[in-house]
């Protein structure tokens, strides 16, 4: 097929953005959300990439831990626990560059078409960041700010915790005692 015969094949940003998580300081896919934006099960998608392993380093991308993937599923609700119907295996993430390797792996127009669109929302969100620098600048030296003031304040009050706790003990009466004389 030429390049002007393609069908066109169209994820909203919304369905991406959505799809698009924080783990590890890093913004990654979850192999099940790009199985099914490519229109191929995820089993399909992992073999893919296991058969072309070499080409997918852990900075491309990477396998889960237990708790990582509990604090999706209570975050996002994607999946329900084993046994009951859920994903068995813990699943595979993909970074901006792995999603860009996937595409050299899947020999399907659609996931293609849509690896193009994720790679161009990923350029976009690196774009924003990147024109709105002295405004993340700002907001981070606010935010240290913050956390001074914070540290601050806690040193204050556990000052003023000891002060008061100090004024409850009793104290000795103040002026001159008559010693008891015994004869």
């Amino acid at each position: 097929m030429s390049k002007s015969k393609l069908p066109v094949i169209k994820v909203s940003e919304e369905t991406i953005l959505e799809k698009i998580y924080l783990i590890r300081g890093m913004k990654v896919m979850l192999d099940k959300d790009l199985a099914e934006m490519y229109g191929v099960e995820v089993r399909v998608l992992n073999q893919a990439v296991k058969r072309n392993g070499i080409r997918f380093p852990t900075d491309f991308m990477f396998q889960l831990t237990e708790l990582e993937f509990k604090s999706l599923i209570s975050q996002f609700v994607i999946s329900k626990n084993k046994g009951r119907g859920g994903t068995r295996k813990l699943p595979y993430v993909f970074t901006e560059q792995g999603v860009a390797m996937l595409s050299s792996v899947l020999n399907s127009e659609t996931a293609i078409q849509v690896n193009i669109q994720i790679i161009r929302l990923f350029t976009k969100m690196k774009q924003l960041i990147l024109d709105n620098k002295d405004l993340w600048m700002k907001i981070e030296k606010i935010e240290q700010h913050l956390i001074k003031h914070d540290e601050e304040i806690k040193t204050v009050f556990a000052y003023l915790k000891k002060l008061l706790i100090q004024e409850s003990k009793p104290r000795n009466p103040i002026g001159f005692r008559i010693p008891d004389q015994k004869k």
